[in-house]
């Protein structure tokens, strides 16, 4: 099969691109480098495409999708506290961005799985959260994710076979800011022999999902009869982020306290994924438990890798 992986270079994206690679599909990244590496590409150089390039470039995008089976679209900006200062750029990357990709799908009929976010939640009004919940986003970044939803109700009425994955906190080896950012700091100044430092009270929880469960998540929602639909990728289990940098600061092994600074602008105070739809229409259902991955990254002293 051929694929489109937009964001190719990024975080999740690389991951998918190299699932999709050693399953012996063929493979083009479009990447603009913003914020993804060419690095995260090395092992799999050889055997994709690679295009340096944005999903603002129609033309560009009109040429590479005339004859592929679907699109990964994973390319956006997803930085919550940028978006406040960078709204548009955020709104002509994530939205104009999609609806790139989905006017083609309907011109050339090809399938589209795309990264949505359980930020289109906002702070819920129950928890864990179903699928069918309001929408209720509370910062920029949410709103453009919400935004990328609409347009696909939208093109599916039209024809268009799309299905959104509304990732919670993904994390894993390679990780942006961006994703699980909160993890890979307390990790970072973990190594360097200091505390931990929580934004708020600590009180927050997050669902905290494996890049490679939501990899697993990609390509069986490509692979699936299903022509349209929104799921939550997450555990189903959440953990306060105090209790987070106290799991590893025991793991460490270091006689330290957390530190307290100010709440996050845009910070929802809890997210619990509800994995109800998504195990009973995709078959799709996580494998890697957070507490025993940071054992084995501290453990192994493997943090540097994060």
């Amino acid at each position: 099969m051929k694929y489109i992986v937009t964001g190719g270079a990024g975080f999740i994206g690389s991951y998918i691109v190299k699932k999709l690679v050693a399953r012996g599909d063929s493979v083009t990244v479009i990447d603009n480098l913003n914020t993804g590496k060419e690095e995260n590409l090395e092992s799999v150089r050889n055997k994709i495409v690679f295009l340096k390039d944005s999903v603002l470039n129609m033309s560009l995008l009109e040429k590479e999708t005339r004859n592929v089976d679907g699109i990964f679209h994973q390319a956006a900006l997803a930085s919550v506290q940028d978006s406040f200062s960078k709204r548009d750029e955020y709104y002509d990357v994530n939205v104009k961005g999609t609806e790139n990709i989905l006017k083609l799908a309907k011109k050339n009929n090809f399938k589209v799985v795309y990264a949505s976010s359980s930020s289109v939640y906002g702070n819920p009004e129950q928890i864990p959260i179903k699928e069918s919940d309001a929408k209720n986003p509370i910062n920029p970044y949410a709103e453009t994710k919400l935004k990328k939803e609409e347009l696909a109700i939208k093109y599916s009425e039209m024809g268009v076979k799309v299905i959104g994955l509304r990732y919670f906190n993904v994390f894993g080896k390679g990780q942006s800011k961006e994703y699980a950012g909160v993890l890979k700091l307390f990790l970072e100044r973990i190594r360097d022999k200091l505390p931990p430092k929580v934004n708020g009270d600590g009180t927050q929880f997050r669902d905290f999902v494996y890049v490679e469960d939501v990899v697993n998540a990609n390509i069986l929602s490509m692979d699936s009869e299903i022509s349209h639909g929104f799921f939550n990728v997450g555990t189903n289990s959440s953990i306060t982020i105090l209790d987070l940098a106290k799991i590893i600061i025991k793991s460490s092994g270091l006689h330290i306290e957390p530190v307290f600074g100010p709440a996050l602008k845009g910070d929802v105070q809890g997210t619990i994924a509800n994995i109800d739809l998504i195990k009973e229409k995709i078959g799709w259902k996580p494998t890697v438990v957070l507490e025993e991955w940071i054992d084995e990254i501290i453990s192994t002293n493997k943090i540097d890798e994060i």
